[in-house]
């Protein structure tokens, strides 16, 4: 089980660092709507992924 948390976890982390890169090239073209939005969908996602990484990491010391 702790394995599939850690690809959750992964997975939550890659559409972070996706949507910090979109928020980012928006920034860049003065796009801020637009580059809101992605931030803010980066934020939830960064914090998706901290509380799946977090789940797993107590799932895998459990264990030892």
């Amino acid at each position: 089980m702790a394995k599939q948390t850690h690809k959750e976890a992964a997975t939550h982390h890659e559409t972070a660092a996706k949507a910090h890169h979109a928020a980012a090239e928006h920034h860049d073209a003065s796009d801020h709507a637009t580059r809101t939005k992605h931030a803010t969908a980066a934020h939830e996602a960064s914090t998706a992924a901290h509380k799946h990484s977090t789940a797993a990491h107590a799932k895998s010391t459990a264990k030892a």
